[in-house]
């Protein structure tokens, strides 16, 4: 079973975020991604993101968001996340910048609370 976009809705759930409206509660990553893309929130791949940003994968570069989690922060150009089912598990991971791999971001920003 794939979770990543619901353990992003379960840290948005724990931010207010849902409550706020600030981000949808979703289980599946296109509708995460498109939501944000109907509101103005959404970057492609190029761009540089910041902590608190939602990430957005296409493992396969076929069109089809796969996969989802969190920006932790961006340093020397590697994009550093923690995501909701990275090998079952949540995980620290990192990524170049502008990796093919990266479909776009959402700019909210999760932010500490």
């Amino acid at each position: 079973m794939e979770w990543c976009a619901c353990f992003v809705s379960w840290c948005g759930e724990q931010c207010g975020y849902l409550e706020s409206g600030a981000i949808p509660k979703f289980s599946l990553c296109s509708d995460g991604a498109g939501w944000f893309q109907t509101k103005g929130q959404f970057q492609d791949g190029s761009f540089v993101p910041a902590a608190g940003d939602i990430i957005f994968f296409d493992w396969k570069n076929d069109g089809t968001i796969d996969h989802v989690g969190i920006v932790e922060n961006v340093a020397d150009g590697v994009v550093h996340t923690v995501e909701g089912n990275s090998k079952d598990k949540v995980a620290k991971r990192s990524y170049p910048l502008g990796d093919s791999r990266i479909y776009g971001y959402d700019i909210t920003k999760f932010e500490n609370k």
